[in-house]
Order: structure tokens, then C-alpha cells, then sequence
């Protein structure tokens, strides 16, 4: 009994592959690709559309970028068609609908929706993901049939651009730059191939690719203002439970495609890093964690993608510990040369895809072969040796959990500790204590500021910090902190401009503490002084805990 044409589709769509061809054209002699353009001519029609609104037609510069966008999309549709009915081209369209891709996007979009809901810009800048989105599919479609007649549609731009704005997006006077990143990311996918294996396959992560030229050159021109990345990589430890929800997050995709070793060897490298560095000086390399959020988060959804990583379990294992202790290392490089840190992540990936035929290659060798953990079972399908690996993994992060390696309880994000490691002489620790004092004191601290400036002309006169060389500079944090009420502040400030040296010190007021307790953990929102004794006994501020029954 003849099949109808749903059954048709139907059973197409389970083999995972629909190719979509007009059949009227296939008796025509001479086809064309009149049909197929429409496609891509709909999205471009579709990115014109976001000029309707407000948060683009208000913004002259962001509208000229749709606008213009729009515009050069239009004529490459055009060129496209004629050159298509030219040559007598047939243009057609596979659906393709990837587990890694659609899996992928779900992850992300769950972290863009989690992270969005305590920091209301994510939600403010869902139009301007979506309208990548929709340029992502035109662009691609565009570049896949200027080259093959066949374009492969799927979820494949969901991840990419997904991931991009996981770690980078430009302010809205530079958004054509995010178009550019994104079409920097399928670019390199399409055109920059290798053989792999028997096969031609992209090199780079479509995604870190992008990410790592665009940091680059933000270094280069000292132009990382802007990009929101700073605030990106701050507010991502905002939600409760953030490391929770990315590590549950990731454990789909390590079912499913087996790269639970890269995860857990980049995470394990980096925590172990940390706490050698902590037993060895002190104080903690990251200052307010042992691996930052924003890089536990590239170690799940960024570094990690199976299609440009080693192919050996023992060679997964070396490439997440390389994304590891080479994210310790640009932390480091970058701090020490005075650049901005949050590109630690992002800056190596694109090395490591080059590296990935070299690791495999040695970890194959007589010499590593047998140092391989897959070796240990041969005997069971590759599902269950993604359990096994998943099973490791889970008991380590609720190890480290446990130690408060990953939490949002770590002590380096408050004060207290930093004002006991610069008393006792840690490394570092004074220099960050004033940064973190200045930071308060912009935030309308007071007691941050005469704190700032008494640790600017300590730091003066010990030459730790060659950025507070001159005593002087104190003046700006102690004015400011006369300005915010606090008296001390005033008496420091008086004190200096006559060329005196005995400065004073005195506790928080009682509405200094809603700023000086946030940590990096964003707004503190008690503000019944009992709540606020006990948060800061909680933290370790000294004479607080007897206050915590309410009284001043």
C-alpha cells in the first residue's frame, strides 16, 4: 500500500535527514534556485523587521547597523540568484536536526534564562540574541550555497551564537560587531577545514573562534569598555547555586557525547592549582574563588565541543587539563601586564583545536597507550562508559562542593579575609584589599572610602603597589568619604592636606554594611540591622556577632 506524503515525512525525519526539494523542478530541464533563495530572503526581511523595535529604531547607531545589515544581505541574496540562474543550479535544503546541537542550545538557553533572572540586562538584550539569530541563518545559508548547492538546516547557529553571548556582547553603539562575530564563527566553520580521521572537518570551535580573535583585538586597541564582558563575567556568580546549575546543566551533553573527562580534568587541574597556591601563600589565585564562574562555565559549555576535541579518552583527559592550568596561566599574564582577566577563557581554545591531532596522535603512542582509562573498559559500550565517567565526576564536584571548592559560600569574596591576609603580610593581599575597598567606596561606602585611602598611604609608603606610589592620591577616596558622612573620613582628608601623618580608623556604620557584605554575590537587600549583624558575624566581622539580637 503506496505511503502517503506525511508517512513520507515522517520517516524521513527518524533516519534525521529531509532534503527539501520543490518537486515540479525536478522534471525541468534547466533548474534554478529561484525557490530556495526565499529562504534566506525571509530571515534578511526578518533582521529589517527588529527596526520596528524601540530598543533599535531609538538608537540611531543601532538601527543604521540592522538597517545596513539588512541591506548587504539583500544583495547577497540578489547575486546569489543570478548566478544560481545562470549556471542552472539547483539549490536545495537537508534538515538535519543534531542531538549535539539542539542539546547544546537547550544548556545555554537554560544559563541565559537562570542567569537573566538576576541580572536584568540579559532579559533587556533578548531581542538583540534573537536578531543574531535570525542573521546567523541567513548568513549561513547565503556562505553554504555560494560555495555547494546543498544547504544543511538545523539547529547548528543556535549554539554559536548562544555561546558568544555567554561570554562577549558589544554595547549597542558597537553592535555591529556582534554581527561580525557571529559571521566570523561560521565562517571559519565552513571554509577552515582539515582532514580528520578520513574526513574533511572544521577546525576551530565555531563559537571560541570568534571569541578568541574579537578578545585579541580588544586587548590590542585597550577597547574591552566596549563590550558589557566585565559585567558579564561578574554577574554570572549572582544567582544562588550557580555552580550547581552548571554542573547539572553540562550532564545531558556528557551522557550523550562522552566529554565528562574533558569537564572534570579542567576542573580538578585548576581547583588543585588553587589550593597548592592557597597552602603555599595564603591567599587565593582568583581572589574570590578557586575557579571563577565564568570559567567553570567555560569549562562546560564553551571549551568542550566533541567535534573539534581529541577523539581518545586519555587525550580528553590532557586537553581539559592543558584549557585548565592554561586559563591559571593567562589569568596571571594578563593581570601582571595590566590587561583585563575575563579573557583567561577565552583566549587559548582555538590553540587547543590545533593541538587535538598531536594530542591524539601521542596519546595512541606505545608509550601512552596503556595510561589510557578507556583500556579499562573495553568491555562496555560507549553509554556506559559516559555512567561510568558521569558517576566519577559527581562524586568529585560533591567532594569539592563539600570543601568549599565550588559554592557560594568561599571566604575570598568578603572583606574580613583580606583585611586578616594584608595584616598578616600575605602577597598581594593589601594591594587587592584596596582595590576592593575602592570598589565599595564608588558604591556609596564611607567607611570604604577611609579605609581606601589609609590602605592607598600605607601601599605609598611600602611600595607594593606601584599604581599608589604618591600618598596624595588618597585625598580623592578620603574627600568622598567625607561627602558620603563619614566623619573620619573628614578628619583623614584634614589631616593630609596639612602634611600630617596620624591617620584613624573606625568601624562601619550600620548603612555601610548593605554594601560592604555583598561580596560577589551582588545586592545585599536586608536592611533590618539584626539581619545585617548576622550576615556580617556570618562573614567574619569582628564585634558583630554580639549585635546580632538588634541592638547598634
Amino acid at each position: 500500500m503506496p505511503r502517503t506524503v506525511w508517512e513520507e515525512l515522517v520517516s524521513a525525519m527518524q533516519f534525521g535527514k529531509l532534503k527539501l526539494v520543490n518537486r515540479a523542478e525536478k522534471s525541468v530541464p534547466r533548474p534554478d534556485g529561484k525557490r530556495a533563495l526565499v529562504l534566506p530572503l525571509a530571515f534578511t526581511f526578518g533582521l529589517a523587521g527588529f527596526a520596528l523595535l524601540p530598543g533599535v529604531h531609538q538608537n540611531p547607531k543601532v538601527l543604521i547597523t540592522f538597517l545596513g545589515v539588512a541591506a548587504a544581505l539583500c544583495a547577497w541574496n540578489a547575486i546569489l540568484f543570478v548566478w544560481a540562474w545562470r549556471g542552472g543550479r539547483m539549490l536545495t535544503i537537508d534538515v538535519v536536526l543534531r542531538k549535539q546541537h539542539y542539546l547544546q542550545a537547550c544548556a545555554q538557553c537554560s544559563v541565559l534564562l537562570y542567569w537573566g533572572w538576576y541580572w536584568p540586562q540579559v532579559y533587556a538584550s533578548a531581542y538583540l540574541i534573537a536578531a543574531q539569530l535570525v542573521f546567523a541563518y541567513a548568513f549561513d545559508m547565503l556562505l553554504c550555497w555560494s560555495r555547494r548547492n546543498t544547504y544543511t538546516l538545523g539547529f547548528a547557529p543556535f549554539p554559536i551564537v548562544f555561546s558568544i553571548n555567554l561570554f562577549l556582547w558589544f554595547k549597542p553603539d558597537w553592535f555591529y560587531f556582534q554581527f561580525a562575530m557571529v559571521a566570523l564563527g561560521l565562517a571559519a566553520k565552513e571554509l577552515i577545514h582539515w582532514k580528520r580521521e578520513g574526513r574533511s572537518v572544521h577546525i576551530f570551535n565555531p563559537s571560541s573562534f570568534p571569541l578568541a580573535v574579537v578578545s585579541i583585538i580588544l586587548i590590542a586597541t585597550h577597547t574591552s569598555d566596549l563590550t558589557w564582558a566585565k559585567n558579564i563575567a561578574s554577574t554570572q556568580f549572582y544567582p544562588p547555586h550557580m555552580y550547581l546549575v552548571l554542573f547539572l546543566i553540562g550532564l545531558p551533553g556528557q551522557f550523550f557525547f562522552g566529554v565528562t573527562s574533558m569537564t572534570m580534568s579542567a576542573v580538578v587541574s585548576t581547583y588543585l592549582f588553587g589550593r597548592i597556591y592557597f597552602a603555599v601563600t595564603g591567599v587565593y589565585f582568583f581572589y574570590d574563588s578557586y575557579i571563577p564562574i565564568a570559567v567553570f562555565l567555560g569549562m562546560h559549555l564553551l571549551f568542550n565541543d566533541p567535534s573539534t576535541s581529541p577523539r581518545t579518552e586519555l587525550g580528553r583527559m590532557i586537553y581539559g587539563a592543558i584549557y585548565g592550568l592554561s586559563t591559571v596561566a593567562l589569568y596571571w599574564l594578563l593581570g601582571s601586564t595590566g590587561m583585563p582577566t575575563f579573557y583567561d577563557k577565552l583566549l587559548q581554545v582555538p590553540l587547543l583545536n590545533l593541538s587535538v591531532k598531536a594530542i591524539d596522535r601521542a596519546t595512541r603512542s606505545r608509550w601512552l597507550r596503556i595510561l589510557d582509562p578507556a583500556a579499562l573498559g573495553q568491555s562496555l559500550v560507549p553509554w556506559q562508559r559516559n555512567v561510568a565517567f558521569m558517576s566519577i565526576w559527581v562524586v568529585v564536584f560533591a567532594g569539592m562542593s563539600a570543601a568549599q571548592g565550588v559554592g557560594d559560600s568561599h571566604p575570598g569574596q568578603w572583606l574580613p579575609f583580606w583585611r586578616q591576609a594584608c595584616q598578616d603580610g600575605r602577597p598581594y593581599a593589601c594591594p587587592y584589599l584596596a582595590d576592593l575597598s575602592l570598589s565599595y567606596c564608588n558604591q556609596g561606602s564611607g567607611w570604604a572610602c577611609n579605609e581606601a585611602g589609609l590602605l592607598h598611604i600605607a601601599l605609598s609608603r611600602s611600595g607594593e603597589d606601584l599604581r599608589r606610589l604618591d600618598p596624595a592620591g588618597a585625598a580623592e577616596p578620603f574627600s568622598r568619604g567625607c561627602r558620603l558622612g563619614f566623619p573620619t573620613a573628614c578628619r583623614n582628608f584634614y589631616t593630609l592636606t596639612r602634611g600630617a601623618s596620624r591617620f584613624t580608623s573606625a568601624p562601619p556604620a550600620l548603612h555601610d554594611y548593605p554594601i560592604i557584605l555583598r561580596g560577589s554575590k551582588g545586592e545585599i537587600h536586608e536592611r533590618e540591622p539584626s539581619a545585617l549583624y548576622a550576615l556580617a558575624c556570618h562573614e567574619g566581622w569582628p564585634n558583630t556577632c554580639a549585635l546580632t539580637a538588634g541592638g547598634e
